[in-house]
């Protein structure tokens, strides 16, 4: 048979691959799995050492930077010395020095003509030594019609000249070169190991004495948990507690099998980075001028720390967080027989719905725990999904006080108001925000959907309306009224200056149902500045943006609900920029104090004394106009008269009659304008004056 060169390609492998290091690694198990809403899944895995060990870790290559940014080693009895991987680019850095590229390594052929050159030696029945010239394929064809085959003739440079081979009848060929032998070894093991283009081998060396269990574990990204809750509330619109189920879908694309794993899931808003830690950066150098003999340049200073042991604290630490972590990790408790613990699905199909049963299967929810900023649920048992697949988890499973009623909210509808639940979160953990399906147990044991909610996070302590439905059997009719009066006035330095309260009244009239008795809460919007006056502020409840005033509905009897806002509004007016209907209106204002009223009316009375100052004067100023105005046509009529005659004479006599007349009334104007400004003045000291 044939023996083909691939076959010392394959040994040169497997020597690279058995040349590893001698220590035994242990194998590295998933065992714990924690989903934060912060997009980010906390990963841990196990592994049985023994003295060193190397372990090793393989992850997706979109994981890397996460990993790099995360990655923590508990080991109680040793320590980390490096944890390495191969670059994001390790094959072209791995053959940037060999004398041959990765294309060489496809075949034996391509390997000897890249090669050319180098010393070979050829055994089997015909051994040869000598450097490769060439290799040239060549087609035969077989007898009888066979076909063809292509065979490769080498030709090598000996001590004897040249000589030639088949290269597929060759039963050994060697380079001489050891280095080279080296080269090819090193890069048939990189291709082994670092072929893969979506996967990079973390390799984690650790120290220390004995058998002991190590973990590692890291923080990647991982699709977001969602909460979804069931609410189950008797028939009675009175009553005051429901019971409650939530539960956790969650999805495993991790890239791996989840397999026993304790599970975990985290509800908070932690702050999460993304930094490319595995892609290469080169820091922009400054250029310096090459120094000659004679000039001196100091090394520039970086700063100093203190020379204490630093490694072997980080050591200690981390010893001590393995074993405080080891503390908290209890047995995972396993689920009883007959109790709901776990729906895996796959990532497409649609479970049926089950039918509405008398009683709801008891389950075992996670147990819950709060801390500053998360709460934490953890799986009593450990859980199995394969990778792709969805995985849905109890983590709530209690009653909690809550009571219905019926919430009116205008800018929703303006005539009904909502179906609601006030859900207490009497628990000593917060709930997760979620969707919320709503079911109602009539008095046959079986359940109706009643409607949907959007729960927000509900801390604990707090108090959540969950409105799932309109209530159309209450009607409601809303008025609004807006009244605007003078509280109180102050005139002084000839200001006036009001103090007003505008009150915003709304009037609703609720129309209950016949069939019993409700609460209701009216939500009445709320205005910056403004203050509630009605109802009493100490029965109102206040959101962000509303007021929520509460009412209890007896059946059949019509109720009607006021709410008034009240606000203080200053307005400040010169007492000379009023108009004589302004100073009539605050005379005959009652708001106003009575020597308030008299002031206005004195006010009064000195602006018409202005009015009637201003009309003589007027009237003066028209005669006046007039007056020239007949001196001037007199003058031109004058032009055109001959001077000896008696008319020239009359006209004359005229104009120095009007003369006389345009003088006294220019006096007269005078005189009235005088009048106007001594009237301005007294009413300006007046109103300057007034201290009310």
């Amino acid at each position: 048979m044939t023996r083909l060169i691939s076959l010392c390609l394959t040994l040169f492998l497997w020597t690279a691959f058995i040349a590893g290091p001698a220590s035994a690694a242990g194998d590295l198990a998933l065992k714990r799995v924690m989903l934060s809403t912060g997009g980010v899944g906390y990963f841990e895995y196990e592994a049985e050492v023994d003295g060193d060990a190397d372990l090793s870790l393989r992850v997706a290559l979109d994981q890397v930077d996460d990993v790099l940014k995360s990655v923590v080693v508990y080991d109680d009895r040793g320590q980390v010395g490096t944890i390495s991987l191969p670059g994001k680019t390790p094959l072209r850095e791995v053959f940037r020095e060999m004398p041959f590229g990765q294309d060489a390594l496809t075949s034996p052929v391509a390997l000897l003509s890249t090669l050319r050159g180098a010393e070979v030696s050829v055994g089997g029945a015909r051994s040869l030594k000598g450097r490769i010239i060439s290799v040239k394929p060549e087609t035969t064809q077989l007898p009888d019609r066979g076909g063809a085959v292509v065979r490769h003739r080498v030709s090598l440079m000996t001590a004897d000249g040249i000589r030639q081979l088949i290269l597929e009848e060759a039963d050994l060929l060697e380079f001489s070169d050891p280095q080279l032998r080296r080269d090819i070894e090193r890069a048939l093991s990189a291709l082994s190991e670092l072929g893969e283009r979506d996967r990079r081998t973390l390799r984690i060396n650790v120290s220390g004495t004995g058998k002991r269990l190590v973990r590692v574990a890291y923080l990647i990204e991982a699709p977001l948990w969602k909460t979804s809750y069931r609410l189950t509330m008797p028939d009675d619109s009175l009553a005051e507690s429901a019971d409650m189920q939530g539960w956790a879908v969650v999805e495993n694309l991790s890239g791996e099998d989840w397999k026993d794993v304790e599970l975990t899931i985290v509800s908070g808003n932690p702050i999460t980075f993304r930094q490319a830690l595995y892609d290469t950066y080169y820091v922009t150098r400054n250029e310096v001028p090459v120094e000659v003999l004679g000039r001196l340049m100091p090394r520039a200073d970086d700063g100093a720390v203190p020379a204490a042991p630093a490694a072997d604290i980080a050591v200690q630490q981390e010893s001590r967080a393995a074993q405080r972590y080891n503390r908290r990790a209890g047995a995972s408790a396993k689920i009883s027989s007959g109790v709901a613990g776990v729906l895996s699905m796959p990532p497409v199909a649609e479970a049926a719905p089950a039918p509405a049963l008398p009683e709801l299967a008891r389950i075992v929810a996670s147990e819950s725990t709060e801390a500053t900023s998360y709460v934490l649920f953890r799986h009593p048992g450990p859980v199995s999904v394969a990778n792709g697949y969805s995985l849905v988890v109890p983590i709530i499973a209690r009653t909690f006080t809550a009571e219905r009623l019926a919430l009116y909210q205008p800018e929703t509808h303006a005539s009904h108001p909502l179906a609601a639940i006030r859900l207490s979160n009497d628990s000593a953990t917060a709930l997760p925000p979620g969707i919320l399906t709503l079911y109602e147990r009539g008095g046959d044991g079986r359940l109706a959907f009643v409607g949907d909610a959007t729960l927000k996070t509900v801390p604990a302590g707090e108090k959540r309306l969950l409105s799932y439905a309109l209530d159309q059997k209450i009607r409601i009719d809303r008025e609004t009224r807006d009244e605007n009066r003078i509280a109180s006035a102050k005139i002084a330095d000839g200001l006036l200056v009001l103090n007003r309260k505008r009150r915003l009244e709304t009037l609703y009239r609720i129309v209950p149902p016949a069939d019993g008795d409700r609460r209701i809460l009216i939500e009445q919007p709320r205005q910056s500045g403004w203050e509630i006056i009605e109802p009493a502020a100490d029965k109102v409840e206040l959101t962000a943006g509303h007021y929520r005033i509460p009412a209890s509905l007896e059946a059949g009897k019509p109720l009607a609900v006021t709410v008034a806002l009240e606000r203080a509004e200053s307005q400040r007016m010169q007492l000379l920029s009023l108009n004589q209907d302004q100073i009539r209106f605050y005379a005959r204002a009652r708001e106003l104090q009575p020597d308030q009223r008299k002031a206005f009316e004195q006010l009064a009375v000195r602006q018409q004394a202005i009015q009637d100052a201003r009309v003589a004067a007027t009237r003066e100023e028209n005669v006046l106009r007039e007056l020239i105005g007949d001196q001037d046509r007199l003058r031109e009529t004058l032009r055109s008269v001959p001077r000896e005659s008696d008319l020239f004479q009359r006209y004359l006599k005229t104009m120095t009659e009007n003369e006389d007349s345009i003088e006294a009334a220019r006096e007269r104007v005078t005189d009235g304008r005088r009048a106007v400004a001594d009237a301005e003045a007294e009413l300006r000291d007046f109103a300057r004056a007034l201290d009310l």
